[in-house]
């Protein structure tokens, strides 16, 4: 059986990212997944029934222990002798390929699933997109997560290598049958009552990292003003902060963890009772390669308020399962949260065609039989 070995920076990206990809592969190829381990990887090899490898490696730059870490993983690849090297965040993705390209491997897949760079300014984005040409000169194929951003890739001049989407896009797709009403472990009644929400509280869900990047500060700014305003509405959000260049201020860090109007539930394995809990999700990113959460919101039958950009306006068609503003714009962001608020019928007929957008486009297994016949054709 042909090895595969598919790298990522964080463990948190092999247990979310790729859920059921790896068991589903392991029928096919011998899969080992490689990355740092926050405590993390145990679990996924447990759970996806593969053989893990960690890596110690960060999301920062370091010179001294990206070397080093590129070593590690030239050394690894020599071991192991992989048919497929396949990897899909950014640094993991730069130092795999390289590594890889060094051993030979013959077959380097860069699943481009994000593009730094886009929220960089500076000599800090042209080091970013020296990193992405670098990445995809050194694979031997470049996947473009979505539209979006193979149209990227062709407008910036990062590659000249073919681009080919795999199905309609995203890395790993949604099971449909987890996230569905029918499945969720706990009413949506339930969740509220616990979180300490009124039936009449409209209510958003923002899940992700709780970064400047996700657009956490208008939200936050969004969100005092609609309380200032007199507007009743709370806000359940889902994830960690982090303690990085990429960190919210101070205020707002304050806001979301102390706010009686904030919910925050921080990082959570199953979020499905708290998509079941609100009435719309807010996700207002500055960059996306393909997001997972307005799928996992939109098969739970949440409407979606997101940002134009790569990913977020594939799944989103503005006006049906959602709506779509500018972003790094918390006047809009603020008029659109209002907005679903004032327009209770409009936005029931946007959650009426949410999973429907989602079970014809992006259900997991047909992402999975998608992306086995990609690696099939590698021979």
């Amino acid at each position: 059986m042909k090895k595969l070995i598919r790298v990522t920076t964080s463990d948190i990206s092999l247990e979310l990212l790729l859920k059921g990809q790896l068991r589903f592969l392991s029928q096919y190829y011998e899969v080992v997944g490689v990355s740092a381990n926050t405590g993390l990887l145990s679990g996924v090899a447990k759970r996806e029934g593969i053989r893990t490898i960690e890596l110690s490696m960060r999301r920062e730059i370091s010179l001294r222990r990206d070397l080093a870490c590129l070593l590690h993983l030239i050394w690894m690849f020599r071991r192991e002798r992989p048919f497929i090297v396949h990897a899909n965040t950014p640094k993991g993705s730069l130092l795999a390929m390289m590594a890889a390209m060094v051993c030979r491997v013959p077959h380097r897949l860069y699943t481009v699933t994000g593009l730094r760079y886009q929220g960089a300014e500076g000599m800090g984005r042209k080091l970013l997109k020296t990193m992405e040409r670098i990445t995809c000169f050194c694979a031997t194929k470049v996947i473009p997560e979505g539209k979006g951003v193979r149209h990227t890739l062709l407008a910036d001049h990062i590659t000249s290598k073919p681009l080919k989407v795999i199905h309609y896009g995203n890395i790993n797709g949604i099971d449909t049958s987890h996230f569905s009403e029918e499945a969720c472990p706990k009413s949506r009644q339930e969740v509220r009552r616990t979180l300490g929400i009124d039936d009449d509280i409209f209510t958003f869900v923002f899940i992700g990292r709780i970064v400047r990047d996700k657009g956490m500060d208008e939200l936050a700014t969004a969100m005092i003003r609609l309380l200032n305003a007199g507007y009743r509405c709370s806000l359940i959000l889902v994830g960690w902060f982090e303690n990085e260049q990429d960190r919210i201020t101070e205020d707002h860090e304050y806001f979301f963890k102390y706010s009686e109007h904030v919910k925050y539930v921080g990082y959570q394995k199953d979020v499905r009772p708290y998509l079941a809990a609100a009435d719309a999700l807010v996700f207002p990113s500055y960059r996306e390669g393909f997001p997972h959460v307005p799928l996992e919101a939109g098969a739970m039958g949440l409407p979606a308020i997101v940002t134009d950009i790569n990913g977020c306006n594939e799944i989103v068609i503005d006006g049906v399962n959602g709506r779509i503003i500018p972003p790094r714009q918390a006047e809009a962001l603020y008029d659109m949260m209002a907005r679903f608020m004032e327009h209770p019928d409009e936005v029931a007929s946007m959650a009426s065609k949410a999973r429907s957008m989602i079970t014809d486009r992006y259900e997991h297994d047909d992402v999975m039989q998608a992306l086995l016949k990609m690696y099939q054709e590698l021979g």
